[in-house]
């Protein structure tokens, strides 16, 4: 089981690494790489915990993908075998029959080097891992599954702003998305300290870029947004505490954190986070940062619905389209894993 949740890590007396992606073959729509778009013959497997996973989850709700390609959601709490469908009846997945999805990994390469990570996208009709290359997973739903999106769907990775995209999401991905991770997985002072510093230069910036804009390239939201967004969603309730990145809370930086409600508020987003498996996850699955498995009870939920003011600047979240309809009613989060609405 990988100590830091995902399956792509590397730790211990030297200093963190994430190992790349084992399985990167591609699902196109001209079918390149053997795997071609086709609506209902893939499932993606998530937890709701992992970061890299729920990059995906709000990729998918926002471009309107659940029909097409339906979802697998896994228990958050690991055990030796990896990832398990406890949640679901018999504690298998009721469309791919399998226990863990370790079984998957196995069907497309037993004794596969690496961990069994999320998200994967299993081919249901062989039972075999097609891909779990979180990196370019939610670039192809973006601009390879385009005839099955829905309409109104935005363009989350436009063609005139990918340079800019892509450079924002490789100063975030460094030392943010990866960079929190190397501060709660060091082993060293140093390395903790430096990985630090980096998670809080970093958000310094970011914080600088918004306090004068919407979102992080132009007026709409795009991949660079949902990448940002899934990491600063756990700040408070876990990277904080837990992985000691305690310079000050996110609440505490009121730029950022009107653009983390703003983010959380907006259909496709805020609805794919479960705080309860995010929390009970980190705590209890990372016993060498936390050995006693208590899961600690706060941060309190009830600023997540409070008025964010950011539609000030103006911008179009979805761009000429439009915003997502609710999810649909086996993927709403339970009241436990979200904040409540406030009494009016």
């Amino acid at each position: 089981m990988s100590p830091a949740g995902d399956g792509n890590t590397e730790y211990g007396r030297k200093a963190f690494k994430r190992s790349p992606a084992h399985f990167t073959d591609r699902i196109t729509a001209d079918g390149r790489d053997g795997w071609p778009v086709e609506p209902g013959r893939y499932r993606l497997v998530v937890s709701r915990a992992c970061p890299w996973a729920s990059r995906s989850l709000v990729s998918r709700r926002l471009l309107g993908l659940e029909a097409a390609l339906p979802l697998a959601v896994t228990d958050p709490v690991q055990d030796d075998r990896s990832w398990r469908f406890t949640l679901d009846p018999g504690g298998r997945d009721p469309v791919l029959g399998i226990r863990y999805l370790s079984e998957a990994y196995a069907a497309r390469e037993p004794d596969h080097p690496g961990g069994v990570s999320v998200p994967a996208v299993v081919d249901v009709p062989t039972g075999v891992l097609v891909t779990n290359d979180y990196q370019q997973l939610t670039l192809d739903l973006a601009t390879e599954w385009t005839d099955l999106h829905r309409p109104g769907a935005p363009d989350l990775y436009p063609q005139e702003r990918r340079d800019e995209i892509d450079s924002v999401m490789d100063d975030v991905y460094r030392d943010v998305n990866n960079g929190v991770y190397r501060a709660g997985f060091a082993t060293r002072q140093e390395e903790y300290e430096a990985a630090y510093a980096d998670v809080f230069r970093r958000l310094d910036l970011l914080s600088q870029r918004l306090a004068t804009r919407r979102y992080l390239v132009g007026d709409t939201l795009t991949e660079a947004d949902i990448r940002l967004f899934t990491t600063l969603v756990r700040f408070d309730a876990v990277y904080h505490g837990h992985f000691k990145c305690n310079r000050n809370k996110l609440t505490e930086d009121p730029v950022l954190w009107a653009y983390l409600r703003d983010l959380y508020q907006t259909p496709g987003f805020g609805d794919t986070v479960d705080f309860d498996h995010i929390k009970r996850h980190y705590y209890l699955v990372h016993t060498g940062i936390n050995p006693t498995g208590i899961v600690p009870v706060g941060p309190d939920l009830a600023g997540w619905l409070a008025p964010h003011h950011r539609d000030e600047f103006g911008g179009r979240p979805f761009g000429d389209g439009t915003p997502p309809g609710p999810p649909p009613a086996g993927e709403r989060i339970p009241a436990a894993g979200r904040p409540a609405a406030p009494r009016r």
